[in-house]
């Protein structure tokens, strides 16, 4: 059984400082400076660093010299930032927001790493416990795990690495269709030779209420998964006991937030049959035999889209978007078989994308499995040198 061992027993681990941003002598010189947003997951090259501090700056305050090698964690920061790690490819300095962790002699780093992204939930709940939302040295010293010999590190390294070699791969592909996708959307959509109307010529608003209080099934509209449920969003159910003034959305049909449509909260249902919206929304659907819908919801995605959408909503007291504003947006309008033709080649790239993200996330939880079996010494890695000893 691999013994359990405590970080600031096989590592030291200590903090940097800032140079005084109001004196010029101490930034711009050509020592690589790292800020806590850099420590995302990730090795920090050279080419990462975009801020650089002189000798005189070093000299002058806490700021201390890390060397190549070792895995800094951010100990302050907002969103998913606290509790990050990244492995320095370089020598570089940093600040009092970040631990450098160098490990003494007999310990395999990557494997290490490998702990404290293992670990990062519980690393993040462990600064909460302490009355505060950020971490500190003494807490991170205080983080274990289980270590065996180094060579068993080595090799469950190795393997873990393995999925992180897939991961990067397909999000690098993806980042690549996504480029192609909004290149695509930009070239085929809002193409200047396509002649242009508005959307009230093909759009019309829907009203119905749910007056008999049929429909039970309360929807939300998001700007990152469109229609979802509010409990899914929310954690909670937060709509109304009463639902007989809720709008009804029906499968096709579009929706959206006339608060948030600015920051995209506009979506097709496609999930459901039929759902009750909060009396808010603007509900619309549009006559497919003058527009594609898969058309429509390509253009939605646009640069151009959501620049126009902005727009009719300046000016407005609460920056909302009425649908007779939305209405007024020009669109274009290509001859309807165009609309399909384009609509398809779309469509095909964007399934490229879902699949890739669905290998990406495949990836993400087998290597999770791994690492719970792995990093907790539930299963061993039986190596070449340990077969010898045994043998």
């Amino acid at each position: 059984m691999s013994r359990i061992v405590r970080l600031g027993d096989i590592a030291k681990i200590y903090s940097g400082g800032t140079p005084s941003r109001s004196n010029p002598a101490y930034w711009g010189g050509d020592i690589p400076w790292v800020k806590t947003t850099q420590i995302q997951n990730c090795l920090i090259k050279e080419g990462d660093i975009d801020e650089w501090i002189t000798e005189e700056g070093l000299k002058h305050s806490s700021a201390k010299m890390v060397p190549k090698g070792s895995i800094l964690m951010a100990m302050i920061g907002q969103g998913k930032t606290r509790g990050q790690v990244a492995v320095l490819d370089i020598n570089a300095t940093t600040n009092q927001n970040a631990a450098a962790i160098q490990l003494k002699p007999g310990y395999d780093r990557d494997y290490i790493y490998q702990q404290l992204l293992f670990r990062y939930e519980h690393i993040r709940n462990i600064s909460n416990a302490s009355g505060q939302q950020n971490l500190n040295l003494e807490i991170i010293r205080s983080i274990v795990f289980p270590a065996p010999a180094r060579y068993e590190q080595a090799a469950i390294a190795d393997l873990l690495s393995t999925w992180d070699a897939a991961i990067e791969k397909t999000e690098k592909l993806i980042a690549a269709k996504e480029k192609r996708f909004l290149w695509l959307l930009s070239r085929l959509i809002s193409d200047k030779v396509h002649p242009r109307g508005h959307i009230r010529d093909f759009a019309t608003e829907v009203s119905n209420r749910n007056r008999d209080g049929a429909i039970s099934q309360v929807l939300s509209v998001t700007n990152h998964s469109g229609f979802v449920l509010p409990e899914d969003q929310f954690e909670r159910r937060v709509a109304s006991s009463d639902l007989s003034n809720y709008k009804i959305v029906r499968h096709g049909q579009y929706a959206y937030n006339p608060s948030r449509i600015n920051v995209g909260s506009i979506a097709r249902l496609n999930d459901w049959e039929k759902g009750a919206l909060s009396p808010m929304y603007v509900v619309f659907e549009i006559d497919e035999e003058k527009i594609d819908s898969d058309f429509f919801l390509h253009w939605l995605s646009s640069h151009e889209a959501k620049q126009r959408i902005k727009k009719s909503a300046q000016g407005s007291v609460r920056e909302t978007v009425s649908f007779g504003d939305f209405a007024a947006i020009p669109f274009p309008q290509p001859p309807l078989d165009k609309q399909r033709e384009i609509a398809e080649m779309l469509n095909t790239a964007r399934k490229e994308m879902e699949l890739l993200k669905t290998l990406a996330d495949f990836y993400r939880q087998q290597k999770r499995g791994l690492m719970q079996k792995l990093l907790t010494g539930e299963w061993r890695i039986t190596t070449a040198m340990e077969k010898k000893q045994c043998g």
